[in-house]
């Protein structure tokens, strides 16, 4: 019975909720360890996405028999004109937006108030059961608006915090370009035989996972931002260029990026004229359905091949465990945890089958 494959996943889950168990029990000793997991978690994820980014044109470098401090170099020189060029030519006008935008927020406040209050006095010809939703939900309303200075002052910490951090994004980078063929090496020197070779193809396996997904997730977000700001053109939506790197930035989310990104359009919409919020709407759809039937299946072809079922069950499982964070990684986790998955079951595979043979 220990051969069988059941009896080992179920003696492997129980061993490690066990051992999770006992790590919450003592997680007082590991609080320093998470502060510093917690300080160098951003500017390392950062620098591993611009690793990610960057690591062909190193190759394309050194094939061209760039020494690898002078690829590194034109790297590093190439991220800072891109900045500056974007922050040049893009920076003045978003700023223009942010600037307007601050200025008539009080006015797109009150008529969105307008709105609600509208809205919530036609409340009576509801049933009674949504009626007591509705007064729930308008309760939870007026007290989040209590909570929005100390929100406005805690996000403002936490950017400025941001910022210095972002200082570190450039020394992950340079150092993931220099070491980074030592890893899997590295790793794959506590084994030997067979078991190595495995371990070198599994890390393989896993590196190109997180390149696809990276490179594909991130290319098609800018192309929906630039589908975006073309139909905000069209209809001539205020702020378009500004919601169009919002609906952009939004869209690294699986599934529910393009959603969260149409609340502040529709309601930009609302205010400037009601019957834009439909053309938002329809924009947004007509964004998305390219996105997920025409872009992302050329882009990310099979590299991670997840049910969209699977896709909305882990956002949320991840979102209620993790927040914000648990969102946006629940998905490139989910493919490595995949990933090594089927290495190990391709493994057990071929232990039986030339098990077999030799019998």
């Amino acid at each position: 019975m220990t051969n069988k494959l059941w009896f080992q996943a179920g003696v492997g889950i129980i061993l490690t909720l066990v051992i999770i168990r006992l790590f919450i029990e003592v997680q007082g000793i590991f609080d320093p360890l998470f502060i510093i997991a917690g300080t160098i978690f951003v500017p390392l994820l950062l620098g591993g996405v611009l690793f990610y980014l960057t690591r062909p044109l190193l190759y394309f470098l050194e094939n061209r028999k760039f020494p690898k401090w002078a690829a590194i170099l034109t790297i590093v020189l190439l991220i800072v004109l891109v900045f500056y060029l974007l922050f040049a030519m893009v920076g003045p006008m978003v700023t223009k937006q942010v600037n307007s935008l601050v200025d008539n927020a009080p006015g797109i406040i009150n008529d969105v108030e307008d709105y609600t209050q509208y809205l919530l006095a036609q409340r009576d010809r509801l049933p009674d059961s949504l009626e007591e939703q509705i007064n729930d939900l308008s309760g939870q309303i007026g007290d989040r608006i209590g909570d929005i200075g100390s929100w406005i002052v805690s996000f403002l910490t936490s950017f400025i915090s941001g910022l210095f951090t972002l200082i570190l994004v450039p020394f992950f980078l340079i150092y993931l370009l220099i070491d980074h063929r030592k890893f899997i090496p590295f790793i794959s020197g506590f084994f030997s035989g067979q078991r190595k070779l495995w371990v070198i193809k599994t890390l393989k396996d896993i590196d190109h996972t997180l390149q696809s997904y990276i490179q594909g997730q991130l290319f098609v977000s800018f192309l929906v931002g630039i589908m975006l700001l073309i139909g905000y053109f069209i209809i001539d939506l205020d702020y378009a260029l500004l919601l169009a790197i919002i609906g952009m930035a939004t869209n690294v989310i699986p599934f529910l990026g393009p959603y969260i990104a149409v609340v502040p359009a529709i309601i930009i919409a609302l205010v400037q004229e009601p019957i834009m919020a439909v053309y938002v709407a329809i924009i947004m759809l007509v964004a998305q359905q390219i996105e997920s039937n025409f872009i992302t299946p050329n882009v990310m072809g099979n590299a991670l091949d997840v049910h969209p079922l699977t896709v909305i069950t882990l956002i949320l499982a991840a979102g209620n465990i993790a927040g914000i964070w648990g969102i946006i990684l629940a998905i490139p986790f989910y493919a490595v945890v995949k990933t090594i998955i089927k290495n190990i079951y391709a493994r057990r595979q071929e232990i039986r089958s030339t098990a077999t043979r030799e019998v």
